[in-house]
């Protein structure tokens, strides 16, 4: 049994922060899934490095191009039939999990992030067009996103919420789902078949409060804030699916809605290889680790449940330091807008 088995049996599922045709058709992501992983998740960048750096598309690309196809039309091809592929892979672990993992997740457009109805068409349109139950829309936690979640879970959509940092925004994200799923229940409609992740954003928090940090003189908490916020979020997940309106949904079958922590490859080579892999292990969330963290992780990470441990003792100790204010609000807050404004950039490179 490997350690990604021994996190799926405290709790924690790993799903894969990378997707290429060359890792579908090599048997390399069968293999992934024969040693723990239980999920995958995309981006417009995982795709640009998967079509830009190998020959696996060219022919499809050809095709396409002389059949007249945009350049985002093109990319779009690509990019379905490789999610298509995955959830088809992945559809045993769906099976065997009762829908609880087995997911891939697909992204709408970064430069929807500001529009609440292109958001919801075009969420509609991917999950119509791909036809499986093991698929998730990446929708972003952006004031526009909120109210497109709360619609497209009612429409009983499976929904990754990302560019998640600020703990503010996670109680909005938490709200639409719950009241995505109490207006689907009021509609008749079953709610026991719908999944939803939130996903936090670790490592590039940390990148830019440590120089913060560092100008400041306060070096001693550095790598630790992003932890802080995991924890604090996951204290608050505990509560709000606790609590008794979610209780009423709970009893006709609903589930909970993970955290999911991502960006957890470490940027600061100062730091452990499993840094946010090793802080994070709790029940009723995910990881999706990088290609490189999941070899770390395998090699000497170690297995315990950490979330619990320590959260309430950080935030006593670092609230009197300026910092503060700036770590967990403006910067959250900054970094949500930078992520839906950086990847349409990338998109159009």
């Amino acid at each position: 049994m490997s350690k990604l088995h021994e996190l799926f049996e405290l709790g924690q599922s790993v799903w894969y922060d990378n997707i290429s045709r060359a890792l579908l058709e090599s048997g390399e992501m069968q293999a992934l899934i024969d040693d723990g992983v239980v999920g995958v998740t995309s981006n417009p960048s995982i795709f640009e490095k998967a079509i830009a750096k190998s020959s696996d598309y060219d022919g499809a690309i050809r095709q396409l191009a002389q059949a007249g196809k945009a350049t985002n039309d093109i990319y779009e091809a690509m990019a379905l039939e490789d999610i298509g592929a995955a959830a088809d892979l992945f559809r045993p672990v769906y099976d065997k999990t009762g829908g609880v993992d087995g997911y891939i997740s697909l992204e709408v457009s970064p430069t929807l992030a500001r529009d609440t109805e292109g958001t919801i068409a075009e969420a509609r349109r991917l999950f119509a067009t791909l036809n499986r139950p093991n698929i998730m829309i990446k929708v972003p936690a952006t004031p526009e996103g909120i109210p497109a979640i709360e619609t497209l879970i009612a429409d009983g959509i499976n929904i990754n919420v990302t560019l998640i940092f600020a703990l503010s925004s996670y109680e909005d994200v938490m709200n639409a789902y719950i009241s995505g799923l109490e207006k689907r229940l009021a509609a008749g409609q079953p709610i026991d078949n719908i999944s939803s992740v939130a996903s936090f954003f670790v490592s590039r928090v940390d990148s830019a409060v440590d120089k913060a940090l560092e100008a400041k003189g306060n070096t001693e908490l550095q790598g630790k804030i992003a932890i802080a916020n995991a924890k604090v979020a996951y204290a608050r997940f505990q509560q709000v699916f606790g609590n008794a309106r979610w209780h009423a949904l709970a009893e006709n079958g609903a589930r909970v809605q993970r955290p999911l922590w991502a960006s957890t490859s470490t940027k600061n080579p100062n730091y452990p290889s499993t840094l946010y892999v090793d802080t994070l292990i709790g029940p009723d969330t995910v990881n999706t680790v990088p290609p490189e963290t999941v070899v770390a992780f395998k090699e000497h990470g170690t297995v315990a449940i950490t979330l619990s441990e320590g959260w309430k003792m950080p935030l006593g100790s670092w609230a009197p330091w300026p910092i503060w204010a700036f770590a967990w609000t403006k910067l959250p807050s900054s970094f949500r807008w930078l992520g839906s404004i950086l990847s349409p950039k990338r998109l159009n490179r």
